[in-house]
C-alpha cells in the first residue's frame, strides 16, 4: 500500500478534525466541572464570612448586595450578618489592584458601630515569605477592633499607623487600601 500524498486539503481536514474533537472535549470538561467550582467559591466567600464575623445564625450569601464603590469604578458585595433580627455587622468582599503582583481581594468584617472585627485575605499573587505574609495574624492583627475613622490606615512610611511588612511595602499598602475602600463603601452605607 502506498503512502497518501499529503495534500492541502489533507492537512486542512485533518486539522478541522483535531481542533473539533478538542473543542467539543473542552466544552464537555467545562460544563462537568462547572456547578462544582461555582460550590467551591460560594464555600469559601461563607467560610471567609465566618471568619471575619462568626457567631451568625442567618444566611448571608442570601442577603448579598451590591454597592457601587465610593469611586464609582465598581461595585462591592455586601454581606448582613445577623443573630436572630439583631445586625452583628457587615462583611465586604473588597480589592485592590495595587499590589505587587496585581489584585488582592480580602474579606472585610466591620461590626455594626463600624469598628474591624477581623480581616480574611481571599486571594492574591504577592510574593511568597513577602507580601504573602499580610494573611499573617501579626500583619492582620493591627487592624483588629481599629475604627478606621480615628485610625490612619495607611502604612508609617506614608504617615499612617500601620506597620507595614518588612520588604513588602507595596503588598501592604494595597492592603490597607482594599480595606480603606471597604470601610468608605460602609460609611456610605450608612448614610442611606
Amino acid at each position: 500500500m502506498g503512502k497518501k500524498k499529503s495534500s492541502f486539503f489533507n492537512m486542512f481536514l485533518t486539522l478541522l478534525v483535531v481542533t473539533l474533537v478538542a473543542s467539543a472535549a473542552l466544552g464537555f470538561v467545562y460544563e462537568f466541572t462547572k456547578a462544582p467550582i461555582q460550590k467551591a467559591r460560594m464555600e469559601k466567600k461563607k467560610q471567609a464570612i465566618a471568619a471575619v464575623l462568626p457567631d451568625f445564625d442567618n444566611q448571608p450569601l442570601e442577603e448579598l448586595r451590591k454597592v457601587p464603590m465610593p469611586n464609582g469604578e465598581d461595585s462591592l458585595e455586601f454581606y448582613l450578618v445577623k443573630k436572630g433580627v439583631k445586625l452583628l455587622g457587615i462583611a465586604i468582599k473588597t480589592s485592590s489592584n495595587k499590589g505587587y503582583s496585581g489584585e488582592i481581594q480580602l474579606m472585610v468584617g466591620f461590626k455594626a458601630d463600624g469598628k474591624i472585627n477581623n480581616i480574611s485575605v481571599l486571594s492574591h499573587k504577592e510574593t511568597p515569605g513577602l507580601g504573602s505574609k499580610m494573611g499573617e495574624e501579626k500583619f492582620k492583627n493591627q487592624f483588629i477592633d481599629q475604627n478606621p475613622e480615628t485610625y490612619n490606615m495607611k502604612v508609617i512610611k506614608d504617615g499612617g499607623e500601620v506597620d507595614a511588612i518588612s520588604g513588602a511595602t507595596i503588598s501592604s499598602r494595597a492592603f490597607c487600601e482594599a480595606v480603606q475602600i471597604a470601610y468608605d463603601a460602609f460609611q456610605q452605607e450608612q448614610k442611606n
